[in-house]
């Protein structure tokens, strides 16, 4: 089995280089780093669960993109939430964003390590060609 490795984290607040990469694939799974609300410029930025839950579903949809994949692979998601009164705002996002096609899936409440409400990373599925 082969190891392949997709795009760079890049960098963080103040332009430190992050030390991971967004999607690595391992056979035929494709595993997506845990992506949070950051920007392009590697600000997070600022807002509530709604808006912060969009732009980390649209860096999970970029991190699937660079192995050549979209969210109809996603076979499994772990969010961690900030804070659980934002849970149904939070669902309510992620329902959008998947549909009728939703993963298995654990959240879960939990200290972020930067200044965020969430973080989700995914388990990807496509058969290696």
């Amino acid at each position: 089995m082969s190891i392949e490795r997709f795009g760079s984290a890049g960098s963080g607040a103040g332009g430190k280089a992050l030390p991971f990469v967004k999607a690595v694939r391992a056979g035929d799974f494709v595993f997506i780093s845990g992506q949070v609300p950051m920007g392009a410029d590697g600000e997070i930025v600022e807002g509530g669960i709604v808006e912060q839950t969009r732009l980390t579903l649209e860096n999970v949809k970029a991190a699937l993109a660079t192995a050549g994949l979209d969210l109809s692979h996603v076979v499994k998601v772990t969010a961690w939430l900030a804070d659980t009164r934002d849970f149904w705002s939070f669902n309510r996002v992620y329902t959008e964003y998947f549909g009728a096609a939703l993963p298995a899936r654990s959240c879960v409440r939990a200290d972020m390590m930067v200044d965020c409400k969430v973080e989700i990373e995914a388990i990807a599925y496509a058969p290696a060609a």
